[in-house]
């Protein structure tokens, strides 16, 4: 693990821990105040002139506690091998900088890239069926083509299923806890945890010490939706966290999957109704994946390679295309900023280049080089 900035952490993590100001007040007040020790440090007068910050929050700023309990967090983290990432760090998920409600700061724990070029949530019931497991385990399967990252919730069902295929095709895999990283839950999953450890790991919005609470199972699918390009539910009930991933994939406008099953199974209600509802779109292997978000089986494949050679560009097609050279996906916002360019006329060269099929658009106004 890299060297931290220990001063500066011990900031950071205390916004997280100021009672009734969730993620979306945080960034709103780092971003008025110039960081996450300027929060502390800013007048409570100036504080009070912040859109939606009242008096409440800026007492609780004010009269802060939080920063013995901060330091607490940074002797676990350095002792047990975690590593933070800060919303506003390099290594954070850049997919989850789209999501307004984002955490402040991830805790991890493993080897793994949060930045994966392709990224697969699997989401469903707690109670699956040999059909359903049967399901996850082939579609992992077919998927291994393009070493994607597999993302869930290391739940019973599904999720462990989807973990366990992941580590049998040697794909990088990624739990998302609803609870401190110093707790595996269920604990009945923990020898799964471990091994994913040497490729993926264990990721958390929690501190250490943080007890767990149904709610949070509900507040952790925020991760698993966001960091997604594709989330993909396989057997839900009526109700089930597996919706929730999924109502949120589509505001933070993911491509959503959902397996159709009989009109009579109580575990295929939720995915049927997904697709009724047109909230996602039918999957019956792995094919649609690759049709829906354009992933080819092979990006060896001269054709693409190459295709820019051949194809005449503008001088604002030329800047585009050379802001997507490194082959990583890349915002919308960070192609405007990086090429001068005002939104209007990157959104406009960014179509134009697509038609030309040297780009493609990813969720969440990400593209990148076919």
């Amino acid at each position: 693990m890299k060297s931290l900035n220990e001063e500066e952490l011990k900031y950071q993590i205390a916004v997280t821990l100021l009672d009734g100001i969730g993620a979306i007040g945080a960034k709103k007040l780092i971003a008025y105040c110039g960081g996450a020790e300027a929060v502390f440090k800013e007048k409570k007068e100036a504080l009070l002139k912040i859109p939606n910050i009242g008096k409440k929050a800026a007492n609780t700023i004010s009269k802060s506690t939080v920063f013995t309990e901060a330091e607490e967090e940074i002797k676990y983290i350095l002792k047990n091998n975690i590593t933070p990432h800060f919303y506003l760090n390099k290594s954070y998920p850049q997919r989850l900088l789209h999501c307004e409600d984002g955490p402040i700061v991830l805790y991890t724990k493993g080897n793994m890239d949060l930045n994966a070029q392709k990224v697969v949530s699997i989401v469903g019931t707690r109670k699956a069926t040999v059909k359903g497991k049967a399901f996850t385990e082939k579609l992992v399967e077919e998927l291994t083509v393009h070493d994607p990252l597999i993302l869930s919730g290391l739940a019973y069902g599904i999720d462990i299923c989807a973990h366990k295929a992941a580590l049998k095709n040697n794909l990088s895999t990624i739990g998302v806890l609803a609870c401190g990283l110093d707790e595996i839950y269920p604990k009945a999953h923990f020898s799964t945890a471990e091994k994913m450890m040497h490729k993926g790991g264990l990721i958390s919005d929690y501190k250490s010490g943080t007890k767990l609470f149904p709610t949070q199972f509900a507040e952790r699918n925020r991760i698993v939706a966001g960091m997604a390009d594709v989330i993909v539910v396989i057997e839900s009930s009526e109700k089930g966290g597996s919706l929730i991933t999924a109502d949120l994939g589509n505001g933070y406008n993911r491509d959503v999957f959902a397996v159709p099953g009989r009109p009579d199974d109580s575990q295929s209600v939720g995915c049927n109704r997904l697709i009724k509802q047109n909230k996602a779109a039918l999957i019956e292997s792995a094919k649609d994946i690759e049709y829906i978000m354009g992933w080819e089986k092979s990006s060896s494949n001269p054709t693409n390679s190459q295709v820019s050679l051949f194809v005449e560009f503008s001088a604002e097609e030329q800047i585009i295309f050379d802001e997507l050279k490194d082959g990583q996906p890349k915002a919308l916002d960070d192609i405007s900023l990086s090429a001068k360019m005002p939104m209007s006329k990157a959104t406009s060269t960014l179509l134009s280049l697509e038609f030309k099929s040297v780009i493609r658009s990813l969720p969440g106004k990400m593209y990148q080089r076919v």
